[in-house]
């Protein structure tokens, strides 16, 4: 017990938070800990959409190259962020369990000066629908999958990019001529940035395992494994493997428009997912359901049903304008 585990984390806010989460959950355990700060890649390019960045696991490469080089000795990630297929020689030590998994609607505090603008932003927020067309609105974000649910259900509105650290891009959000922006609430509400009158999109499917922190380690390294799996949460890391398993099977990464959500009621696993062309006029959805015991494949056997209902072809018609 008198190793000292060094924990890897980015830099911002937030990933610091995740991190001393993790410490104090060490800490549980009476295991010592310190922090190991890493710049990666995903927080020194602001400006280039992630879909055009060309590596997956943007913001965890970085610190799966520290690890294996032994300057860390687990990681800890937003488990959104990380790819479905770990970097060789490194595993899943722990995930802890789900906070809020709903994406959120942030508005510019500040009027716009268009009137049509501001009574579709009060519509917004009662919930109420907006009526057609609609076309003086405009949402930010760099994620693809929340740009086509967006697209999908209010084909007429402007979508800008929005990249930077949780707080970098709260500040974007009052400085420029936009509505509003989409975040996951669970980065806001665990650094208490969540801005007072944004509304979380309960009719937006998450991003697999959104809500979800992932610590890992090296393969070998049992001390810092077994440290880790006293606040390994089951139930939130079978339902993140399968919204993860569905991901995969359907080879999705950052630039492919695919969400997953699983969840445990009544010993059952009740699952949704979803995919859509990037500019939102497709869409194929899918809803599967079984007992914990026999939900292990669920996220692959629901992968197989949205490919048969002609997800491949959205698939493809992504990958062909990429090479375009």
């Amino acid at each position: 017990m008198n190793k000292i585990i060094r924990i890897g984390t980015r830099e911002s806010e937030l990933a610091v938070w995740q991190a001393k989460q993790v410490q104090q959950l060490l800490q549980q355990y009476h295991f010592s800990s310190e922090l190991v700060y890493i710049k990666s890649e995903g927080d020194i390019d602001l400006q280039t959409p992630l879909y055009e960045m060309g590596v997956q696991g943007i913001f965890t490469k970085s610190l799966d190259i520290a690890l294996l080089q032994n300057r860390i000795d687990i990681a800890v990630h937003s488990m959104k962020d990380v790819p479905t297929l770990l970097a060789k020689g490194i595993v899943q030590a722990a995930v802890l369990q789900r906070a809020n998994y709903k994406d959120l609607l942030v508005f510019k505090a500040a009027s716009t000066g268009n009137s049509q603008s501001a009574m579709l932003t009060e519509l917004l927020k009662s919930g109420q629908p907006l009526p057609m067309p609609h076309t003086s609105f405009t949402v930010a974000t760099s994620s693809t999958r929340r740009k086509a649910q967006w697209l999908n259900r209010y084909p007429n509105h402007t979508i800008e990019n929005l990249r930077g650290n949780v707080n970098t891009r709260l500040r974007k959000v009052q400085e420029n001529n936009w509505n509003g922006a989409i975040f996951a609430a669970a980065g806001l509400e665990r650094i208490n940035q969540r801005p007072e009158g944004s509304i979380e999109l309960d009719w937006m499917l998450p991003a697999p395992a959104q809500g979800a922190i992932m610590v890992v380690c090296r393969e070998q390294d049992d001390f810092c494994y077994a440290a880790c799996q006293n606040f390994n949460d089951t139930e939130t890391a079978l339902c993140t493997k399968i919204e993860r398993d569905f991901l995969r099977k359907l080879l999705g990464g950052c630039s492919t428009p695919i969400s997953a959500l699983a969840i445990i009621e009544n010993g059952q696993v009740i699952f949704k997912g979803n995919i859509l062309s990037v500019d939102g006029k497709e869409k194929i959805e899918v809803n599967e359901r079984a007992v914990i015991e026999n939900a292990f494949e669920l996220g692959v056997t629901a992968a197989v049903n949205i490919l048969q209902k002609g997800g491949q072809s959205i698939i493809e018609g992504i990958h062909a304008a990429k090479n375009l």
